[in-house]
């Protein structure tokens, strides 16, 4: 197993998360949501982290910490172990009840770090039993479901609001916050016109606007188990200072700009001097197979993902079409150059 790559700094935003192994429940009643959030509410003091956001799922969890020293894996390490330990011998089990380790994501700050907090406190709504599962998501986005009754909306909105696992509560003025949790950072971007709203009435219009609106694609859907979420230049100067294997740490690789389907799409489309509505299904035709060839390079997209985003293609097939194009880049000229071509057009920002 590689090891995952550590972005470790003074004074820095991440967005850290753990699950249940094989998926197993890592919570089982509300005495153990309290004792977790017992061990998080120790967390300032302990270590000098200061957290920032949460939320407990069944079988896993989000937090948004803010570190003063480079002590996240020591923190993070005694958290689950703390947890482990105590659920182990409540429940009288043995093993190991986290899967792997933790994910952290390193996050700049500003508008990445309000995306970061509604993309946590939405956890809740953003499942399939309330028809915000990732497959809903995407085909609401491409058009191919009606939109959410008036029903649905107050439903999600009902169920975000009273979560009592989350400190969404805490944020939109619902609950009173915890003293061990710090909101001013981030309910600072929100909250513009202080003399007529308050920071909790400005950050829940702004997160239940979205429910009522529509979940769209937020920067963290495009994230594609990175490391580093930010601006271009964020993400570049990270990458300078990270030092490791790339084949023991292939997360190295991955700090490398990606590029989204719509970015993929418009290379393809300059390149063959027509719209992808025009080439997309025509029989024979290279351009869908390019298209998907360059996603499965450049976006980091999964094959589900891929074929989701191409109009509902079955992942079997998406991948046999970039088999097809593996193999046919390496005995034909022409085909060869269209896709440098479209490389060039990504490269260069021409989209």
């Amino acid at each position: 197993m590689s090891r995952p790559l550590r972005i470790n700094r003074n004074d820095a935003w991440y967005h850290v998360t753990s699950r249940g192994n094989a998926g197993e429940a890592i919570y089982r009643d509300d005495t153990d949501r309290r004792h977790f959030l017992e061990l998080v509410s120790t967390l300032p003091e302990r270590f000098g982290i200061q957290v920032h956001g949460y939320v407990l799922m069944t079988n896993h969890y989000h937090l948004i910490l803010r570190t003063a020293t480079t002590n996240l894996p020591r923190t993070m390490q005694w958290l689950n172990v703390s947890y482990t330990v105590w659920f182990n011998r409540r429940h009288q089990r043995n093993g190991h009840l986290l899967g792997g380790r933790y994910g952290s994501v390193l996050i700049e700050g500003g508008g990445w770090l309000l995306d970061t907090s509604i993309y946590v406190h939405l956890n809740p709504i953003r499942i399939e039993r309330e028809g915000l599962g990732k497959r809903e998501r995407n085909q609401s986005r491409a058009g191919r479901l009606p939109p959410s009754s008036p029903e649905q909306i107050q439903h999600r909105l009902e169920r975000l609001r009273w979560y009592i696992w989350s400190s969404y509560g805490a944020y939109a003025g619902y609950r009173a916050a915890p003293v061990w949790l710090r909101r001013n950072e981030i309910l600072n971007r929100v909250w513009q016109n202080r003399e007529s709203v308050k920071a909790e009435a400005a950050y829940r219009t702004y997160t239940e606007g979205q429910v009522r609106e529509g979940i769209q694609e937020a920067a963290w859907d495009k994230l594609q188990n990175r490391t580093v979420l930010g601006s271009k230049e964020f993400t570049r100067a990270m990458l300078k200072i990270v030092r490791g294997d790339k084949r023991e740490q292939p997360e190295i690789k991955k700090l490398q700009p990606l590029v989204g389907m719509a970015s993929v799409i418009r290379a393809v489309e300059i390149t063959k001097g027509e719209t992808w509505a025009q080439f997309r299904d025509r029989h024979g035709d290279r351009g869908r197979d390019m298209v998907l060839w360059l996603a499965r390079q450049q976006s980091g997209l999964t094959l589900q993902e891929l074929g989701e985003k191409a109009g509902g293609i079955d992942y079997r097939s998406v991948s046999s079409a970039i088999r097809r194009m593996s193999r046919d880049l390496n005995k034909d000229r022409k085909l060869r150059r269209a896709i440098n071509r479209a490389l060039h057009h990504l490269q260069k920002n021409e989209i």
